[in-house]
């Protein structure tokens, strides 16, 4: 299977998003992530077996509990790998709080460490909290874009629980992934 951990925002934060991306979205040379797709990820998991699902899960409500809620609201934006040339538009995260990013960043750490000890190739990525709202087929600017992110700021929302998503690539519209929430895990 292939898996990853994220945080899943509530149905208004995505709605708020949504209606905000809607009326722009003709204009735009990308494809949009589809707005049930749109999740904070924590950690890219390799190939999980299904023998691997049990200690994998135990893992991960265990990171999880040694961490607290985080409340975020979606606002502002960017571009990987850099706005000139970008492959991704993302939506930012504002948190309430300083000591929310540090939160965060563990428990990325330990969706990472769970899946370690438990034997499944994490990617190497280093955790940078986004939202990905679009994807360009190939090297695209996107200052306009970015700058229309920055002006928006949607509805508080609290990050309570790490999720554990197996997705089916191909099975989703138009032959992309299909997301399948496996198991969450609450935080604190």
């Amino acid at each position: 299977m292939r898996c990853f951990v994220a945080a899943i925002p509530p149905d208004d934060a995505l709605d708020d998003l949504d209606r905000f991306l809607e009326p722009r979205r003709d204009a735009a040379p990308f494809r949009w992530t589809a707005p049930e797709q749109v999740h904070l990820t924590f950690a890219f998991l390799g190939e999980v077996a299904e023998y691997q699902l049990d200690e994998l899960g135990e893992r991960l409500a265990r990171a999880a509990a040694r961490r607290r809620p985080v409340d975020v609201r979606i606002a502002g934006g960017g571009a990987f790998p850099h706005v000139a040339g970008a492959r991704v538009l993302w939506a930012g995260l504002e948190l309430a709080e300083e000591a929310g990013a540090l939160e965060l960043r563990r428990a990325a750490e330990g969706a990472r460490a769970a899946a370690n000890r438990t034997g499944v190739v994490v990617d190497g990525q280093r955790f940078r909290p986004h939202l990905t709202v679009a994807r360009c087929g190939r090297p695209t600017e996107l200052t306009r874009w970015v700058q229309l992110l920055d002006a928006y700021r949607g509805p508080a929302w609290r990050v309570g629980a790490l999720a554990l998503v197996e997705s089916h690539l191909g099975e989703g519209p138009r032959g992309r992934p299909r997301y399948e929430v496996l198991e969450e895990y609450p935080l604190g």
